[in-house]
């Protein structure tokens, strides 16, 4: 193979851009070149040498008129092979901008460092007359960043934001103690059970009572769960009503299912489930799809698995159809349900009776409140259920939890006549939440068909 032919064959780097003026560089560009002179300096030009001393024997005009005679048929040079184009360029197969970045970008999925969870409560507050009674619930923590809390006959209510207290309402003694006070959703409106079994409704902004219901039950009204404008109380005779505020006869509902007091309620986020916990050691769900108003409406699920009476229920934030239930001190157990399908899906035993559960709205973990014997609030990784941290401080068993519209701060009233605040969910990440929620869902602009 000449030179021409395998310079041509060379193949050309895949990033070099091809141009017809570039020569391979180390090959001689034929057509620079003057075959003839060349041909003529390797064979006829060494004769001149040989005649040396006939050369220095020729007239110094027979030098000059051979000097301008090369010079005008360009004989005047010494190099045989000549060269036409200058090497191209190297170009760079990878730019160093690119090799100067890190082999290894650091993953979007970067482990978040552990959150500090404090061991005390930030700030304590006396609660002079708490009654210490298992089946109550005198604490609730509203939308408008105020918290309730029923000391005897008086409900005080307490503004997060600026720290200041008043007290709402006492009632008279033959219609007391309140026993049960939840805020509607609207963060203004305060229902209030009582020990008479009747229900008041209050407007906190003007500290005026708005109407009172009666007629649901025949004994004390210990739990209290708003759905919208329906407000469901739960009472000593068993009885669990859906009272319609908007209306003059508001009992719209009626279930029947416990055998003894219920003393837990709780609406799913959704609002179509309700879940009550009694001192029959029952678990109850109810379905607002299976309501009757003609009769008593039957229940969807009945769980019977819990020992002990069942306070404290808690649905999940993050998975509409998961509660978690939590037994007294005869079973002390924390027990997760799938209300679809009533599977009992894991128990845990805490060792001490459970008074109060409340998930973290940020984090997949779950907080817990107990009696005897610790008196403490125990921070659970779900589905683990690994034991995160144990927050002690109060003396005596705590009854009641309440969880800021935030979801950072819990607040605890115990036996021990104390309300505690405690920042053990940390604060969520707002930004993260923020980017997620200007994410735009593919194919946003296309008209669907619903």
């Amino acid at each position: 193979m000449d030179a021409r032919s395998w310079s041509s064959s060379r193949k050309r780097h895949p990033l070099h851009k091809k141009n017809a003026e570039n020569c391979d560089r180390f090959i001689p560009n034929r057509s620079a070149m003057d075959l003839g002179y060349a041909h003529y300096m390797l064979t006829e030009g060494t004769k001149g040498k040989e005649n040396s001393t006939a050369a220095t024997l020729t007239s110094p005009g027979r030098e000059a008129y051979q000097k301008k005679l090369a010079e005008a048929c360009n004989m005047d040079r010494t190099r045989i092979l000549a060269f036409k184009n200058k090497p191209p360029v190297p170009v760079e197969a990878i730019p160093k901008h690119i090799l100067s970045l890190p082999s290894h970008p650091p993953s979007k999925s970067v482990k978040k460092s552990r959150r500090s969870i404090p061991q005390s409560s930030e700030r304590t507050l006396d609660a002079p007359d708490f009654l210490d009674d298992f089946y109550l619930n005198l604490l609730d923590w509203g939308s408008s960043n105020v918290v309730s809390i029923a000391l005897s006959n008086t409900v005080y209510l307490w503004d997060a934001s600026d720290s200041s207290t008043a007290e709402l309402v006492t009632v008279e003694e033959d219609d007391g103690p309140v026993t049960s006070v939840n805020w509607a959703p609207d963060g203004r409106h305060l229902a209030i059970g009582l020990n008479n079994s009747h229900v008041q409704l209050w407007d906190s902004m003007t500290s005026k009572l708005v109407r009172t219901l009666r007629g649901g039950h025949q004994g004390r009204v210990c739990s209290l769960a708003w759905n919208n404008h329906i407000l469901t109380t739960g009472g000593m005779d068993g009885k669990i009503v859906n009272n319609d505020v908007r209306v003059r006869s508001h009992i719209v509902e009626t279930y029947r299912g416990h055998q003894q007091e219920v003393c837990g309620l709780k609406w799913s986020g959704t609002g179509q489930q309700l879940a009550s916990g009694g001192n029959d050691n029952f678990v109850h769900i109810w379905d607002r799809s299976m309501s009757s108003t003609s009769l008593p409406t039957r229940w969807l699920h009945r769980f019977e698995e819990h020992r002990g009476a069942v306070k404290a229920l808690a649905w999940c934030p993050f998975q509409a159809n998961l509660l978690a239930s939590g037994g007294g001190g005869d079973d002390q157990c924390i027990k997760f349900w799938n209300t679809h399908t009533g599977a009992c899906l894991n128990s845990v035993n805490t060792g001490s009776q459970v008074c109060a559960l409340l998930w973290n709205k940020n984090e997949r973990e779950l907080l817990s409140s107990h009696g005897f014997t610790e008196n403490q609030l125990a921070l659970w990784k779900y589905p683990s259920m690994v034991k995160m941290a144990e927050l002690n401080g109060h003396t005596s068993r705590v009854l009641c939890m309440a969880q800021s519209p935030d979801g950072c701060t819990v607040a605890s009233a115990a036996g021990d006549e104390t309300l505690r605040f405690w920042n053990v969910f940390g604060t969520p990440e707002v930004a993260e939440s923020a980017s997620k929620a200007k994410k735009v869902e593919p194919f946003a602009y296309v008209h669907r068909i619903r």
